[in-house]
């Protein structure tokens, strides 16, 4: 099914409310874990990963959020797998496909209680986004707020809590990913970074999109553009990690 504006109308904008976590790796591997308990698509968690060599994939657990997140970002590969996401106090498990995660939160930093103090309603509009992008690009190098990502659509974060994360483990198709290391070099998949600093952040996204968007079932082109035009196919293993 596909959403159709009447001639004029506004481009449709799609709301994803949750958590982003930015880490970096003794590795050199940079992972961004997205976990979207409110989301058009239901809630589902997916993950980027940018490895040391500069190859970016994308790990979503159904060819619909495969295909939204691959056409809004910019990926070398594209895998559907199961991605589950437990959240037990403070430490965040994640298995995806070949990916074994863990992680530990630590103290709100002063940022973070800046931003709880912004009322829900106001922090998630994406006219207070574009107000905070300066103030964002200062106090946290390379992390924007809002910009043009792929497909021809715009983007808008509102950030409304900040953590930083103290402890990590983890390994990719059975390699140790090593110990917690800053972000660096920032990531590669759209417009921003996550902040330097390994931290999870309380967020609501806003993405306005086409004016025809398929928000059914699987349809259209299964590939999206790699880099310099080439194309990361969406590759599906629902078998589950073995």
């Amino acid at each position: 099914m596909r959403r159709v504006l009447r001639p004029g109308a506004r481009c449709p904008r799609l709301r994803f409310d949750g958590w982003i976590a930015g880490l970096g790796t003794a590795s050199g591997t940079r992972v961004v874990l997205g976990h979207w308990p409110r989301s058009p698509f239901g809630p589902f968690s997916d993950v980027m990963l940018e490895r040391d060599d500069g190859g970016r994939l994308l790990l979503a657990p159904t060819r619909r959020t495969a295909e939204f997140v691959g056409g809004t970002y910019r990926f070398d590969a594209v895998h559907v797998v199961p991605v589950d996401v437990a959240v037990l106090g403070d430490t965040w498990t994640v298995t995806a496909g070949p990916l074994r995660l863990r992680f530990t939160t630590g103290r709100r930093t002063l940022l973070g209680h800046l931003l709880r103090a912004v009322p829900g309603p106001l922090a998630r509009r994406p006219a207070w986004s574009a107000l905070t992008d300066g103030a964002a690009r200062v106090l946290l190098p390379g992390v924007r707020t809002r910009g043009s990502a792929g497909g021809g659509r715009r983007e808008w974060y509102g950030a409304r809590d900040l953590l930083v994360v103290r402890e990590l483990s983890g390994a990719y198709d059975g390699t140790d990913l090593g110990a917690l290391a800053p972000v660096e070099p920032p990531v590669r998949f759209g417009f921003g970074s996550v902040p330097r600093r390994p931290a999870l952040t309380r967020v609501t996204t806003t993405v306005e999109v086409e004016r025809a968007l398929p928000l059914g079932g699987a349809s259209g082109a299964a590939a999206r553009h790699g880099p310099s035009g080439s194309h990361a196919v969406v590759r599906e293993d629902l078998s589950g990690p073995s």
